[in-house]
């Protein structure tokens, strides 16, 4: 028998902005435990890319994960011996874990010569309903789409 399920982290906000977002995206940023070089790098570009659009910075990193978020997503559900991908909602949580990976990914595979640029043109991008992280929403929805059939397995 399973045991119970793990409680979730209360993740505290971060120094600048008190916005428990950023420091979670700062999370998702760091490599090695360098946590100091990966909030100067989003800091640096958080401010590059409000300067753009002339907003706050913190409306600027909030209004692009939204953009991010997924409202569906497909799970594996084996029925008599064969599996579907069942169309479901998405909990509050994962939509803002799941847009937060995509937006690393898609800033890793950036072009970019540095780590500023290409955080800050992510950011812009997914601000602007754009680049690589919101594809990967749009091609998630769009598997959803493909096999609402399926949806009646939901559990």
């Amino acid at each position: 028998m399973r045991k119970d399920r793990a409680e979730r982290r209360e993740i505290k906000p971060d120094p600048v902005y008190d916005e428990v977002v950023v420091n979670r995206l700062i999370n998702k940023i760091m490599l090695d435990g360098k946590k100091s070089l990966a909030e100067q790098k989003v800091y640096k570009a958080m401010n590059q890319a409000a300067d753009e659009v002339d907003d706050d910075p913190v409306e600027v990193i909030k209004q692009a994960l939204e953009n991010i978020m997924p409202a569906l997503e497909v799970r594996s559900r084996r029925v008599g011996g064969s599996s579907y991908q069942v169309p479901i909602e998405v909990d509050e949580n994962r939509k803002l874990s799941l847009a937060l990976r995509w937006f690393v990914e898609a800033v890793r595979s950036r072009g970019e010569r540095n780590l500023e640029e290409r955080i800050a043109g992510e950011l812009l991008d997914a601000y602007n309903n754009s680049g690589g992280a919101v594809r990967t929403k749009e091609e998630v929805h769009r598997q959803a789409e493909a096999n609402r059939a399926f949806a009646h397995y939901r559990w």
